[in-house]
């Protein structure tokens, strides 16, 4: 063919016409709504006493799976900026976001996010407020770690009640406002946290910070805290509460952005940290320089009066990673359903359909146990004392299981995606690199597993409220009872108890989640649980269920449409 001899007509035609892709989530369907897609979440929250709210998570699902989704994207593409010094020298020590970040923010605190716990007084309201979390979670997680700080924080501050009674109207407003100025110059207050030291770690007791009483010693009263901490968690927040040695020990203090006299608190950012993930929300090392803070409780009983706060850090952190696990769910479903191979649609291959079926079922039992918990701690502080002694044990329980288990959930979905899911372009690289902090912060897996023997051995009544739970389910399934009979015997062997602490408290974790799909509405869901995940062998890889589960039905159970 001479230069000159024109192409055939069919040569000049576009190769880029999109063919066998999955249309945008929701498209011919309507809008995509996390909340009423989810039919798991749906029945949890009606199990456990938020049925009322409804109508709330509807709305919140439908700003969840339309404006937040493209928010989340934005704002991990902009992560913040550290702001140490102005132009003339003066030190600023401000953190500077995207205003997508904001967006961020402003829906969850609109939204009650950080107080419907606090400020609303039906039975049922930390399970609609934890639902919310949930579904926050799945679309932008880095502005749920300042959000769960300021939710986490009353319980901590009530101890102190001068100091709460000046902050928690502005913690509890339903208002964003994202001025670095004083607290009573705000519409919207937003609280942090900071324990961990370069030498400590998770031993909190070594902390070498020290507090040093301005006037009067005790609670209540003014200090300077002079030290560091390695990990200070969302540095643009309002006030933070913090561990530091007085005379007395190691003590709480809610150290403010601002001084009462309107001075830049001194506390000053070194950096901003580079994580893996959580790449919206800001995490720091800073100085205290002599820092103004109030004692929160009493003196030397700093650990006791934070660990109010970290105990519902860390429901919130298995309430994030039952979230991450859902929204990867949610895309795999979507991908499969859509995409054609090898002469048919990936749903409809048996070992792809085994894979999704499987995921779906630690899907649900991850917020089937996290709103069990929501409820144990409402019911627990309004004085049922069997919630709180379930509480407490179930709380590191389901920290360590679901935490543990949400970064191999996510890769399978996107194994499920193939290279779809490995691209940028894709959420699944953010929940993928999102997925182990919550098994990080608020004490690891060892920290969790510990905390369990030590309930077990000091406090016998929350193990036997635990029986109470477990053995309400016995009967409904021959796996589940030889479980409970193996977990039994597992811990009467207290010589190697510790070197097991692992393993008994996965298996504490699957008789609670287990015993709870098989007093609820999907008989199908609870079966195919306790036959994959009770066999005495341990939950093996994804996709592995029997051939005689019905797998359409769990499929069809948790698609989002």
């Amino acid at each position: 063919m001479s230069a000159t001899t024109p192409f055939p007509d069919d040569a000049t035609r576009s190769t880029h016409e999109v063919t066998n892709q999955p249309p945008p989530l929701g498209g011919a369907d309507g809008p995509y709504n996390a909340f009423t897609s989810d039919r798991a979440l749906q029945d949890a929250v009606a199990r456990e006493g938020g049925d009322w709210g409804a109508d709330r998570l509807s709305a919140f699902g439908a700003i969840a799976g339309d404006s937040l989704f493209d928010t989340g994207r934005l704002a991990n593409e902009n992560p913040p900026t550290l702001r140490a010094f102005d132009r003339y020298g003066h030190r600023l020590d401000e953190v500077e976001f995207h205003p997508a970040w904001h967006e961020s923010m402003r829906l969850a605190k609109e939204n009650g996010l950080h107080s419907l716990t606090w400020t609303d007084d039906r039975p049922g309201a930390q399970v609609v407020r934890s639902a919310l979390a949930y579904l926050h979670n799945q679309f932008e997680a880095g502005s749920m770690c300042p959000i769960t700080m300021t939710h986490a924080c009353v319980p901590a501050l009530r101890r102190q009640p001068d100091v709460a009674e000046q902050w928690l109207p502005g913690i509890l407003a339903n208002a964003y406002d994202p001025h670095c100025r004083p607290a009573d110059r705000k519409t919207g207050l937003t609280i942090g946290m900071g324990m961990t030291e370069k030498q400590g770690g998770s031993d909190v007791r070594a902390n070498t910070t020290q507090a040093v009483a301005i006037d009067r010693k005790g609670p209540g009263e003014a200090y300077r805290l002079t030290g560091h901490k390695w990990f200070f968690s969302a540095p643009m927040c309002d006030g933070f509460l913090v561990l530091g040695q007085t005379d007395q020990g190691l003590s709480c203090f809610l150290l403010p952005k601002w001084t009462p006299e309107g001075e830049r608190n001194r506390i000053e950012i070194q950096r901003l940290k580079d994580k893996l993930g959580d790449k919206s929300n800001a995490s720091s090392e800073v100085e205290f320089r002599g820092a103004f803070g109030w004692m929160i409780g009493e003196p030397g009983r700093g650990v006791p009066t934070i660990l109010d706060m970290v105990a519902q850090t860390r429901l919130d952190c298995v309430l994030g990673s039952a979230g991450l696990m859902r929204q990867s769910l949610v895309q795999a479903l979507h991908h499969c359903a859509y995409r054609e191979a090898f002469g048919g649609r990936l749903i409809d291959k048996p070992l792809m359909q085994n894979v999704l079926a499987d995921l779906s079922l630690e899907s649900e039992a991850a917020v089937a146990l996290a709103l069990r918990l929501a409820r144990a701690f409402e019911a627990g502080a309004r004085g049922d004392e069997s919630e709180q002694q379930l509480a407490r044990l179930a709380m590191p329980v389901a920290k360590y299981w679901v935490c543990k288990r949400t970064p191999a959930t996510v890769n399978e979905a996107q194994e499920c995606m193939g290279g779809a899911g490995y691209v940028e372009e894709s959420i699944l690289p953010r929940l993928y690199r999102q997925a182990p902090l919550n098994s990080i912060w608020e004490g690891s897996g060892n920290v969790q597993c510990l905390d369990v023997l030590r309930v077990l051995s000091r406090d016998r009544d929350c193990f036997d409220t635990l029986r109470l739970q477990l053995h309400a389910a016995r009967g409904l399934n021959e796996e589940y009872d030889a479980h409970i009979e193996r977990l039994d015997r597992a811990m009467t062997d207290t010589a190697s108890l510790e070197v097991r602490a692992r393993s008994v408290t996965a298996d504490i974790a699957l008789a609670l989640q287990a015993s709870l799909l098989l007093q609820a509405e999907s008989s199908v869901v609870a079966q195919a649980f306790c036959r994959s995940r009770l066999n005495g062998q341990g939950p093996a890889a994804f996709g592995t269920l029997p051939a005689d589960v019905d797998l359409q039905a769990l499929v069809d159970r948790a698609m989002p449409h």
